[in-house]
């Protein structure tokens, strides 16, 4: 086995504190921005890459967000880290019965060195992986507010005295392409290098990414060497299977999104017309990659009379892959063994904490029982290299 160099986490999440909005928004707005209430638990119904639930009438408080008529428990399953297994349940909870590594920047600091972590980039935990709660949002003033106050906190609190162990990952408001692009470009001025956007946008109301709406936010993203960052669920919509399956259907075929995304993506004519742009799958893992880019190039070329494949995607799609696309795992050991095909280099690690899925605090034995039989100058690349040349990271590989 190859010791593991210290990981560069390229999928974590932060559980927000309770005052991000609240100590940012104008006066006017702080009683309907989000904001953390304490009441009753109620009982909380999956769906797709969100919740159904209101509070209840009885029993112990629990923390809850309400923004605007939306209302949603902070519950111990994206609070995980530290619990076992079956105490791991959607049962609401309050800050205090979490670990203060979830939602305290130094505290996640110090479980970063427990885990053999330098640095880590975080997803959003309330506005959803990519900012859905704001696109949901009726006032379009106060949602774009919103999205600006998560970014100012992820730069200057969040990160910002981390002495770059922590890496920002900032939102755009998702309902105008061109504000988007001004975020992106706000943002990078101010050195970040990532921005999270929708596996499949369509799926939120929004337009496709074939209609050329989404043309100044890629070109924005691609003139400032910002990743665009999309985690699985970024969708909201998970595919399912039967309606009355138990949720470790959907739990187990939740890739299938990440699998539409990329086939969406690399056809799009996107990676085309935008050669910088880099774009990173989170959470996905990566053993499906290898088929697809098989399926998808014979596509491309046996059916090139009638599919319209060759329309936007002049090269054979696995190119615009190899040259612009990135995913990362952390519990995959098909994909390293498939990694010839996936890529050296593009593939990174994650953790995922403190979900329930992640490794933490044992990360760097997932690293090793996974990779750590390959090639020092591989294993390096997937533990953090590849992640320090795609996101530009003042660290060495």
């Amino acid at each position: 086995m190859n010791r593991i160099p210290p990981i560069v986490d390229v999928d974590a999440h932060v559980v927000e504190p309770p005052d991000v909005w609240s100590s940012r928004l104008p006066a006017k707005y702080r009683e309907i921005g989000p904001r953390v209430v304490h009441l009753p638990a109620g009982t909380p119904k999956l769906d797709g890459g969100g919740y159904i639930e209101e509070p209840g009438t009885e029993g112990p408080d629990v923390a809850w967000w309400f923004y605007e008529d939306h209302k949603y428990s902070v519950k111990r399953l994206i609070a995980a880290a530290g619990y076992p297994a079956d105490e791991i349940t959607m049962a609401g909870v309050t800050y205090d019965q979490m670990r203060p590594g979830c939602w305290q920047p130094a505290a996640r600091v110090a479980d970063m060195e427990l885990n053999g972590v330098e640095a880590q980039l975080c997803y959003p935990n309330y506005p959803r992986f990519c900012g859905q709660i704001f696109l949901r949002g009726k006032d379009r003033e106060l949602a774009l507010l919103g999205v600006k106050a998560y970014n100012d906190w992820m730069v200057e609190e969040w990160c910002g005295g981390s002495g770059g162990r922590l890496i920002p990952l900032c939102l755009v408001p998702l309902w105008d392409a061109e504000l988007a692009a001004a975020e992106v470009r706000r943002n990078a001025a101010r050195g970040v290098g990532a921005v999270a956007f929708s596996e499949l946008p369509t799926y939120l109301g929004l337009p496709s990414i074939h209609s050329g709406y989404w043309d100044p936010f890629f070109a924005a993203c691609a003139e400032t060497g910002t990743v665009v960052c999309m985690h699985i669920g970024s969708g909201t919509k998970t595919p399912q299977a039967s309606p009355d399956a138990p949720d470790a259907v959907a739990a187990t075929i939740i890739f299938g999104n990440s699998v539409a995304s990329m086939a969406d993506m690399l056809f799009s004519g996107v990676p085309h017309r935008f050669p910088d742009l880099k774009l990173l799958y989170a959470e996905a893992q990566i053993g499906w990659i290898p088929y697809l880019l098989e399926r998808i190039d014979d596509v491309w070329e046996t059916h090139r009379g009638w599919s319209n494949g060759q329309a936007a995607c002049p090269e054979p799609p696995s190119t615009y892959y190899y040259r612009q696309m990135y995913s990362c795992f952390f519990k995959d050991s098909v994909g390293t063994e498939l990694l010839h095909r996936v890529g050296v280099d593009n593939v990174m690690f994650e953790t995922d904490y403190p979900h329930q899925d992640g490794t933490w605090p044992h990360s760097v034995k997932a690293a090793e029982d996974q990779f750590g039989h390959l090639d020092a100058d591989v294993v390096r690349k997937i533990a953090r290299g590849n992640a320090i040349r795609v996101f530009g990271l003042p660290l060495t590989p």
